[in-house]
């Protein structure tokens, strides 16, 4: 097995015993780059300078006798709206590429250096991540390493683009809507949403900050949780970000799913989109031995205070940019920005508390259940540049409605794993394992058997 196609557990543990040096990790990880990016545009900075120099470090501090970091050697990359010293944050905009190089780097980012992880780059992604499909029409679209005339999802795309494609071992995205879970979904990737609140924000650019959560996305459920773990602890910088003690979830992951109760979601969750995505939920549920189905109450009316509260909030933001550069903008994300800028107030209010009373609802299921199954998304990744699909049975507009089934979890802030199902078709499609607030270890621990079981994998696109 190749540094491309070693989990970032292995990884580690080769560079910190010796057996493989860090320094040759980066090698072949820039190489690949170097080969693949032209045609998959996951990366808009490649930093291979300072890659190579964090590289060497590592093998000299392990030369003498000095103990590594728990990623040690691990390439990852980030979606261009974190912080990185040296690099302008772009977000996917051309309006930031005229910002001044960032000064220090994000504090996931540097959390993730900390633990001896070797920083590749910045990844491409949907303009100020208002985007579900990976096309920026800026930087162009990221392509899907396992049919590149399709798309990747977004607005995390180069996210998931790199490791699907083998361009990094982990990527940092962000989920305001679904953001990680939908490149999840189509590059068929494990992808962790954690909890509103868990990990900070500090040192990325926001989009909605009532919804706004950074996580990683991985080829394994352990490399999610390796990651999870060198990146948690409290950030007085970020004021939605808890201050709770940080809670190890690797050493949990062998425990299985015995005593835990599941169930699928139906109704709004069930039906409508592509068999598919159903089939997905189905296996993954036999696998975990439950036939029960729930359903979450008024979850169109959820959804739809979602749109609100991030239209409203998103279009505060930026309302600057868009009374001086409005040209500058994808016209699409413009639009979007500009009606949020004109909602009235009562209906942002109102939004507010369809929130409030919807999380109660939520909670209610979470007294009954430990984990819930939904798909992440209504099909497997469309054309890039089509326009619509099918719901429903009707034709819908694709870059607003991606994130159907995404979009009412994150209105609550619940912590959810995007689970990879390759082989049901032509192209794969994930399956969200949500779990109650702060109990990322139970859905890692489920996604690890997933696993184990073989039930779900995410393979190389090689």
């Amino acid at each position: 097995m190749t540094p491309i196609e070693m989990p970032a557990r292995e990884i580690a543990r080769q560079v910190q015993s010796g057996a493989l040096s860090a320094v040759a990790v980066a090698e072949t990880h820039l190489a690949r780059i170097a080969a693949s990016n032209p045609t998959l545009n996951a990366y808009t900075d490649v930093t291979a300078a300072r890659a190579l120099a964090k590289a060497r470090d590592i093998d000299a501090r392990r030369m003498r006798g000095e103990k590594l970091g728990a990623l040690a050697g691990v390439p990852f990359a980030v979606k261009n709206l974190f912080d990185v010293a040296g690099l302008p944050t772009r977000a996917g905009s051309k309006i930031n590429r005229d910002l001044a190089p960032a000064m220090a780097d994000g504090a996931l980012v540097a959390r993730m250096d900390a633990a001896d992880a070797v920083l590749l780059g910045a990844l491409n992604m949907g303009e100020y991540a208002y985007d579900f499909t990976g096309e920026n029409v800026h930087d162009g679209a990221s392509r899907n390493p396992h049919d590149p005339s399709r798309m990747t999802g977004g607005s995390s795309g180069g996210s998931g683009g790199a490791v699907a494609g083998g361009m990094a071992t982990i990527a940092l995205g962000s989920d305001t809507n679904g953001s990680i879970r939908v490149p999840a979904s189509f590059c068929g990737l494990f992808g962790l949403k954690p909890t509103f609140g868990r990990l900070t924000r500090h040192g990325s650019f926001p989009f909605v900050g009532a919804f706004d959560h950074l996580g990683p996305l991985a080829r394994s459920a352990g490399d999610l949780a390796l990651a999870y773990d060198a990146m948690q602890g409290p950030d007085a910088n970020d004021r939605a970000c808890a201050q709770r003690a940080p809670e190890p979830t690797l050493p949990t992951l062998e425990s299985g799913i015995g005593g835990l109760r599941v169930a699928s979601l139906g109704g709004y969750f069930g039906a409508g989109g592509e068999a598919i995505v159903y089939e997905a939920v189905r296996r993954c549920a036999e696998a975990m031995g439950t036939k029960e189905t729930v359903e979450m109450p008024q979850v169109h009316r959820a959804r739809a205070a979602a749109f609100v509260i991030t239209n409203v909030e998103g279009g505060q933001l930026h309302l600057e940019r868009l009374r001086k550069r409005a040209a500058d903008f994808d016209p699409a994300t413009r639009d979007r920005l500009i009606a949020g800028n004109l909602l009235p107030g009562a209906w942002y209010m109102q939004a507010q508390r369809v929130r409030s009373w919807f999380q109660g609802e939520v909670a209610k299921l979470f007294e009954k259940f430990d984990l819930l199954l939904a798909p992440a998304t209504p099909c497997a990744a469309p054309a890039i540049g089509q326009q619509t699909f099918t719901l429903n049975g009707q034709e819908m507009l694709l870059r607003p409605n991606i994130g159907v089934y995404t979009q009412p979890i994150s209105f609550v802030g619940l912590p959810v794993v995007a689970v990879p199902f390759h082989g049901l078709g032509p192209l794969p499609v994930a399956v969200q394992i949500i779990a109650a607030p702060w109990r990322e270890d139970l859905a890692l621990r489920a996604a690890h058997f997933l696993e184990t079981a073989g039930v779900a994998r995410a393979p190389v696109a090689l």
